[in-house]
């Protein structure tokens, strides 16, 4: 890592309590958990401060509700995300910090790897596919997965001005910041079965909203940060990129 950077982990949370110990158990040393509760039943915030999160209020019910307000929340250099339901580990985020402090990637996402049945439910693979011919389609990217862990600098985050705040958010966070010419790379992560049911897509149902969301955000033109273009959305600590953002071959993604 060519500097030294603080770092904030949002984990967006609705009744994990089960998964809880084990996501914060994987937190790196040094780094903040910031645990925005959006509602919990279970016990979860209550919890999450006895193991040492520190715990945010979110009554807007919404993933991107939860995401944003640890987003403003947080006061690190770099701010990660992460599913709260152990189905993916937080150790994993220190190759993607060390991608963005080093200048080498404006925004790093972590393109799941199912691990064993039940990882990934048909259906979130079938809205996957429904969004890759859009995505592409909107931005030219050429990503595998919208998947929610993810990293980049608080304060390129806070420019893009994002403003969904329900399951489009990780998908409009990619879009303003291709608008916005940054360089976004992916990484393999191995994706484990959930702790508990998915409040987005585990049933049909919420696949489909999910979807429908994700398309909203894929209609709407570009707001004026062209690529390359340095603005409110350009990441603090390095010049925008040009030319087309890194990735492999066309696909999409959903939660």
């Amino acid at each position: 890592m060519s500097e030294t950077v603080t770092v904030d982990v949002v984990l967006p949370c609705l009744n994990e309590a089960e998964a809880l110990p084990w996501v914060l158990a994987r937190i790196p040393a040094g780094w903040r958990a910031l645990v925005v509760d959006n509602g919990s039943t279970d016990g979860s915030a209550e919890l999450a401060r006895a193991l040492g999160a520190t715990v945010v209020t979110e009554s807007r019910r919404g993933f991107g509700a939860a995401c944003h307000a640890g987003l403003l929340a947080a006061e690190a250099d770099v701010v990660c995300f992460c599913d709260c339901d152990a189905s993916l580990d937080p150790g994993l985020l220190t190759g993607f910090v060390a991608a963005v402090a080093a200048g080498e990637a404006d925004l790093v996402l972590g393109r799941r790897r199912p691990q064993g049945r039940g990882a990934w439910p048909a259906h979130a693979r079938a809205g996957n596919l429904a969004l890759a011919r859009l995505l592409s389609r909107r931005t030219g990217l050429r990503l595998r997965d919208l998947g929610p862990m993810r990293a980049a600098r608080r304060e390129g985050l806070l420019g893009l001005d994002l403003s969904d705040r329900r399951s489009g958010y990780p998908l409009q966070m990619v879009v303003r910041a291709a608008d916005a010419g940054w360089r976004i790379r992916e990484v393999d992560v191995p994706y484990l079965p959930r702790s508990g049911k998915s409040k987005v897509t585990g049933t049909w149902r919420g696949t489909w909203q999910a979807v429908r969301d994700m398309s909203r955000v894929l209609a709407q033109p570009a707001d004026g940060r062209a690529p390359g273009r340095a603005g409110a959305g350009t990441p603090s600590g390095g010049a925008p990129s040009g030319g087309a953002p890194s990735g492999g071959a066309p696909s999409g993604g959903a939660r």
